[in-house]
């Protein structure tokens, strides 16, 4: 018997799935990786799994290099049809890319008059903007992390030198008291040698 033919549709048994992607995206890159060494091409390959796993391979020197050299492929060959347009026609999609308040025109734009075209470069702008929205952000939070964190460092500091400074303060402080101590002792201790010795004298006298 030969091979029986697989219907190609969604397999329903988890596991199955499972294998039948591990091997079939195994497969997949080898292939890729083949037709890039025997014909000299440039190969970039992405592939999100059920669960969102991401795996990729790329011919080139990196997969970010592929990408950027595709879209400005795209953006070469939608600019060379725009210049087969008249010059006086300006659709909103051109005016979404000359406009300088791009959030307004979005605001405004009619996109059922958009071409495919247009579309997938409007579909690019508002990415870029989105990753450079999202870059703004974590650059902001990581600097407000930093000055809270430098901040915290400084209030140690000044904590630290307080302490110590309250501590100096405190050595002197029973210091002091402690020579206050000895001198009150001290000066106890010669009262009592003087009057012993007054003591002495004035019985000597009444000796004689």
């Amino acid at each position: 018997m030969g091979r029986r033919k697989l219907q190609i549709k969604r397999i329903e048994d988890r596991h199955n799935r499972q294998v039948t992607f591990s091997k079939r995206r195994s497969g997949l890159m080898k292939k890729a990786h083949e037709l890039s060494v025997l014909c000299d091409v440039e190969i970039a390959l992405v592939v999100f799994s059920g669960h969102g796993s991401c795996y990729e391979f790329c011919s080139g020197e990196s997969l970010g290099k592929t990408l950027d050299r595709y879209q400005t492929y795209v953006d070469e060959e939608i600019a060379a049809k725009s210049t087969d347009k008249p010059k006086d026609h300006l659709t909103e999609c051109d005016a979404l890319w000359t406009g300088a308040d791009l959030l307004k025109t979005i605001s405004n734009l009619n996109v059922d008059l958009l071409t495919m075209e247009e579309l997938a470069l409007l579909e690019r702008k508002l990415a870029t903007l989105l990753e450079q929205t999202r870059q703004r952000k974590t650059e902001l939070t990581t600097e407000a992390f930093a000055t809270l964190h430098e901040k915290e460092k400084q209030l140690r500091e000044e904590k630290i030198l307080l302490e110590n400074q309250l501590h100096r303060k405190e050595k002197n402080e029973k210091r002091q008291a402690n020579e206050k101590v000895k001198k009150g002792k001290r000066k106890k201790g010669i009262l009592c040698l003087l009057s012993y010795f007054c003591g002495v004298k004035e019985g000597r006298r009444g000796y004689k």
